[in-house]
């Protein structure tokens, strides 16, 4: 069984990572394929290598033809484009917690009626009112309820950028194909206060007892950490407290892990347990064992609804069922099956999982933890066991983390010896029986006991030494890493076990080649309506502009620059430009700021600006004529013409520009300049504005980008960043038209993702993230 199982997980991972779906013929000839390897392997009543290598080749087959057929179902429950950025009225249930954010609520909406045809899952936003009138008020919305709404949709759309976070890959995964806004419109209004159902019956309880433990501790620091036990809902956490989890190696513990979901099967199934062995006439009917398994089981099966229903419950409640079917035939099994049996019902279930960190972090974590607990004689003592299994877990995932994160705790051991015990078997118990049982008393003794968990995690958090943070390393590298760790895991009298440490060597200095001297690398980052562009020379690092704020508590960059630098193995910015204060290209200047050390900030932000505040004698004012080299990479700032702290009435006056030459090839970095300051440029020396590469002013918008400047700059490429269907509605037409006239090369960061070239000998020749590592969702 293990080795079907694993098959068919492999044979799904090749289907999820493709760049492109089977054809039907395809998938049903693999099927097929796969269905007679595995009566073959069947027939063979030897078990040898033949027979396993057989059930391998059909297991892979079927796993791969399997997640092809669900894919192509899901895609085919799509948003027409003809629908994108228009009206619909539609009726359906909200069917998800409804989540605050800065501006509005978020929730997802199951569609039953619309006038158009659109996808059965769709996320909505109903944003605040930007009048005080009735129409743009905000109503009071709860899970389970009808509604009849006017929604603009669009398409799944993600930033892609190297090393970052696939959000159209999420939306597949969660069954979400469309997302969009709710219309200001007089028919929007509740047709139901509540539409029975399973599911929408456990959304109105989870949201319920949200909303107990917000009432019940308002301002405490760590109540979103027990709504996250309770119920599952990680949103109210806050960035700064999830780093420090981050640091520490304990994030697991304030999600629903599968040590929790044991642990309330356990206390269930001892209870049921005791009352039946005690009442003669139910034991009699029915075995106590069986009794306390079975009531173990549906426990667990509640507190995992409740909690979200993730993938590390899943995993656990499948494993608990499959112990508990045991237990009713009166069978023994392996512990390795039992992991068998509930990766493979994961699977079958959601055949997206594969895209989850979590799935490989949680079934690692187990087969870990039964890898040191087999194949050894005698019984080892608790502390002794604990021990062994929390360096089995620190060692094994270690390559998992380091390629999924670009980062591991060095302080784990230590930090999960101290919260395990008091978040799984203290804290936990406590959140649950507020959840059940609403006295205060549980809620405070609740918190204060995650306070005081927090002490020494925070403690430990704190030293400069506590996480390993690195490049991203090449996936051969961490596989093989991985088999290194297993075979040092293996038993005492396994020969040279020692061996399996030495890929981890590799793994730990890994560092991705830098460019030669004289070339510079260049990304025009992803970041939707805004700008970021990274700038790498042999020996230092750029940042130009540093993309929006997505709200006061997200922006792009702490989502998306500082995860990408990391991944890349920087740990130092030697210059960081921020050309002016508007929030597309400042937004994430405080994050980079905090998150890497930076030799010299040069701006044209006025002088309260917190980046320049935070730059403090690091701050240099942009202005025409300055310029340094750096590794035979020269740069030079063309404007503004000179540096002054006055604020003139468009700040996209005094945007900075910056132009970087390496071996004969030039790349203009615009900002939002407008037809004044191209102007200004081409009456200072429009000679020097001639480019092979030009990020075209402000966006595409119809205010820049003049004739007159086009021809001066004569581009090979013409890059636009912008988001997707943004409401500026950039780039503009004419503009573009004007562009492409020209001769250049048209690319925009919405349609390819982050734009990537070489700048030197020969020619750049940018291309999109997408096309360097597409997915067959992508472009849908």
């Amino acid at each position: 069984m293990g080795i079907i199982v694993v098959a068919f997980a492999a044979g799904i991972l090749a289907c999820q990572l493709g760049a492109a779906l089977p054809s039907p013929l395809e998938m049903g000839s693999a099927l097929g394929v796969g269905l007679l390897l595995g009566v073959l392997a069947w027939r063979l009543s030897a078990r040898g290598v033949v027979r396993g290598l057989l059930l391998a080749m059909a297991g892979a087959a079927i796993g791969w033809s399997y997640a092809g057929w669900r894919a192509e179902l899901r895609l085919a429950d799509a948003l027409p484009g003809e629908l994108e950025g228009r009206d619909v009225q539609m009726t359906g249930v909200i069917a998800s917690l409804p989540q605050d954010f800065e501006r509005g609520l978020r929730f997802v909406f199951a569609v039953e009626e619309s006038a158009a045809p659109v996808p059965r899952r769709i996320s909505l936003a109903w944003y605040k009112g930007y009048r005080d009138d009735e129409l743009h008020s905000l109503p009071e919305i709860h899970a389970g309820e009808r509604w009849q709404l006017t929604v603009r949709l669009k398409r799944p759309h993600g930033n892609v950028n190297p090393h970052g976070f696939d959000y159209e890959g999420w939306l597949l995964q969660q069954g979400i194909r469309a997302t969009g806004s709710v219309r200001p419109a007089e028919t929007n209004r509740r047709v139901d206060a509540f539409v029975p159902g399973l599911m929408n019956g456990v959304e109105r309880l989870r949201e319920g007892l949200r909303a107990r433990f917000q009432a019940a501790l308002p301002d405490a620091p760590y109540a979103g950490v027990l709504v996250a036990l309770a119920v599952g809902d990680q949103r109210a956490i806050p960035p700064a407290l999830w780093k420090v989890f981050a640091t520490t190696g304990i994030s697991h513990l304030v999600a629903i892990s599968g040590l929790h979901v044991t642990m309330v099967a356990a206390l269930f199934a001892a209870g049921v347990g005791a009352i039946w062995r005690r009442t003669p006439a139910l034991a009699l009917r029915w075995p106590a064992q069986q009794a306390a398994v079975t009531a173990g089981f549906i426990a667990a099966l509640g507190y995992c609804l409740l909690a979200g229903w993730g993938v590390p419950a899943q995993r656990t409640l499948y494993m608990l069922g499959c112990v508990a079917l045991a237990i009713g035939l009166r069978r023994e099994t392996a512990p390795g099956r039992v992991l068998a049996v509930a990766l493979g019902v994961v699977l079958v279930i959601d055949p997206w999982a594969v895209l989850a960190a979590g799935f490989w972090l949680s079934f690692g974590a187990v087969a870990l933890l039964f890898l040191v607990s087999s194949g050894r004689l005698g019984q080892d003592g608790r502390i002794l066991g604990a021990l062994r299994a929390q360096w089995a877990i620190t060692l094994g995932l270690l390559p998992a983390l380091l390629l999924l994160f670009q980062q591991f705790s060095v302080v784990s051991p230590l930090a999960n010896a101290i919260a395990i015990p008091l978040v799984s078997f203290v804290v936990t118990p406590l959140a649950l029986a507020y959840a059940v049982f609403p006295l205060q008393m549980f809620a405070d003794l609740a918190h204060g006991a995650f306070a005081l968990t927090m002490v020494p995690v925070r403690w430990l958090a704190d030293l400069p030494w506590a996480a390993w943070q690195q490049a991203a390393p090449p996936p051969a590298l961490a596989v093989l890493a991985a088999l290194g760790c297993l075979w040092a895991l293996l038993p005492r009298g396994t020969p040279a076990r020692w061996v399996g440490l030495v890929p981890l060597v590799p793994l730990l200095l890994w560092s991705p080649a830098r460019p030669a001297p004289g070339e510079a690398k260049v990304a025009v980052l992803d970041v939707g309506q805004g700008l970021a562009v990274h700038v790498q020379t042999a020996g230092h690092d750029l940042i130009f502009d540093t993309g929006p704020a997505f709200s006061a508590d997200a922006n792009s960059g702490e989502r998306i620059l500082l995860p990408y630098l990391r991944a890349l193995g920087v740990r130092r910015l030697d210059t960081l430009v921020v050309t002016h204060q508007d929030n597309d290209h400042a937004g994430g200047a405080e994050a980079v700021l905090t998150g890497l050390p930076v030799g010299e900030v040069r701006s044209s932000l006025p002088p309260n600006h917190p980046a320049r505040v935070i730059a403090g004698p690091r701050d240099v004012p942009c202005a025409a004529g300055q310029g340094w080299d750096w590794d035979g990479v020269r740069f030079r700032v063309l404007h503004p013409a000179e540096a002054s702290d006055a604020v003139p009435k468009k700040t996209n006056d005094i945007a900075c520009v910056l132009q970087v030459e390496a071996g004969g090839r030039k790349l203009l970095l615009t900002s939002d300049i407008e037809a004044v300051s191209e102007a200004a440029l081409l009456a200072r020396d429009a000679d020097a504005l001639a480019s092979d590469v030009v990020v075209v002013p402000h966006h595409g918008s119809r205010t820049s980008s003049t004739a007159a400047f086009v021809a001066a700059t004569r581009p090979r490429w013409a890059i636009f960043p912008v988001g997707y269907l943004n409401r500026f509605r950039h780039p503009n037409g004419e503009v573009w038209a004007r562009w492409a006239a020209s001769g250049a090369g048209m690319l925009r960061t919405d349609a390819g993702g982050a734009i990537l070239f070489t700048l030197g000998e020969p020619e750049p020749q940018p291309v999109g993230a997408r096309a360097l590592a597409p997915r067959y969702w992508h472009g849908r």
